[in-house]
């Protein structure tokens, strides 16, 4: 069972360089590809470092294609039998690659969620290992302590001889926030406790996602058209449809090492184009209830307590319209996701 880990990396040279060093030092081998899409800054120069000491495919897309096009580039390069997407400024745990090995060793249709964790105090750095802030940040950077702004740099020793402090410093979710939290720990329940659940797809994450790669070719790869809030779950929905099946990766554990502070930019409730469009390609109930399901988790929630969706299981159930709740209404109350021209009531009340 070969395994190649497919890199998407824009503009984040310095966090790409540990991203690097991170799969440099896997327990078990891959085959690393990093796509650079489009950077405008030294990211060619950090891939031309790292090839002087560890064996990668590079690829340049000369303007931005965007993340979904990125990989899809990345896995038609690709010689492994399974593809492990990663971001570029993202790090490996030390057991990534084998985690996800042994994960499809057991299981041939597996479509694999890792562990996606987050460290915190990168956001004020533009460089986490020189410790050099944001544009924008170096007065606020300035006027913490010392002793702070060297604790909050990870550096390519700390990746190689002491991972375990970069795990201390790491909370589960890809964002800091409640909401980011409460969503990582409901899909990970979902994933670990009710294999059988139906909308285990909806757990797919854009980071620590594992599928083979002879699936993933023969399905189209990501929908390079739906864009990142919801590429990365459309695309195991398929995979779901065709046979394969959703599940967690235990130990298989990636660390985003942040540039903002929440998920400004990419909460789904900020975004609704996505609803539309996704449902456009899958007229399922339960796609209608994914919105409900995040404004559940918002604080203040616009969904009425009884109505909240709060897991995995708990969605599948609505989507069978056994909780006699219409959920039409409810998602007309959802700031920007009124029913659509094009779209059914998919919900019964019973």
């Amino acid at each position: 069972m070969s395994i190649t880990i497919v890199i998407r990396s824009k503009d984040e040279a310095d966090r790409l360089r540990l991203t690097l060093a991170s799969l440099a030092c896997q327990s078990a081998s891959a085959e690393i590809i990093v796509v650079d899409d489009g950077s405008s800054d030294h990211t060619p120069q950090v891939i031309a470092q790292a090839r002087r000491t560890m064996s990668l495919t590079a690829i340049r897309h000369h303007q931005p294609r965007g993340r979904a096009a990125a990989a899809n580039a990345g896995a038609r390069a690709a010689s492994g039998d399974v593809l492990v997407f990663l971001d570029g400024d993202t790090l490996a745990g030390p057991s990534f690659v084998a985690a996800h090995e042994a994960a499809h060793a057991r299981n041939r249709t597996l479509c694999g969620r890792g562990e996606t964790y987050h460290i915190r105090q990168t956001r004020l750095l533009l460089d986490p290992e020189a410790g050099t802030p944001q544009p924008g940040q170096a007065e606020r950077l300035a006027r913490l302590p010392a002793a702070e702004r060297a604790a909050m740099k990870i550096t390519r020793q700390q990746i190689a001889e002491d991972f375990a402090v970069i795990d201390r410093r790491a909370s589960p979710g890809v964002y800091p926030g409640a909401g980011p939290r409460a969503l990582y720990e409901l899909e990970i329940a979902a994933l670990r406790d009710h294999p059988d659940c139906t909308v285990l797809w909806m757990a797919g994450s854009g980071s620590n996602l594992s599928v083979r790669r002879d699936a993933f070719l023969a399905h189209g790869g990501f929908d390079e058209t739906l864009g990142h809030i919801i590429d990365h779950r459309e695309m195991p929905l398929r995979l779901c449809q065709s046979g394969c099946r959703m599940g967690f990766v235990p130990g298989a554990r990636s660390y985003h090492l942040i540039h903002r502070s929440g998920w400004t930019g990419a909460d789904p409730l900020q975004q609704p184009q996505w609803d539309a469009n996704l449902y456009r390609r899958h007229r399922l109930p339960e796609v209608r209830l994914l919105v409900v399901l995040w404004a559940s988790l918002a604080d203040p929630s616009p969904v009425p307590p009884a109505a909240r969706i709060l897991s995995l299981p708990a969605l599948e159930l609505a989507a069978r319209g056994e909780t006699g709740i219409d959920y039409e209404a409810v998602r007309r109350a959802i700031p920007g996701f009124a029913a659509h021209k094009d779209s059914d009531t998919v919900v019964c009340v019973t």
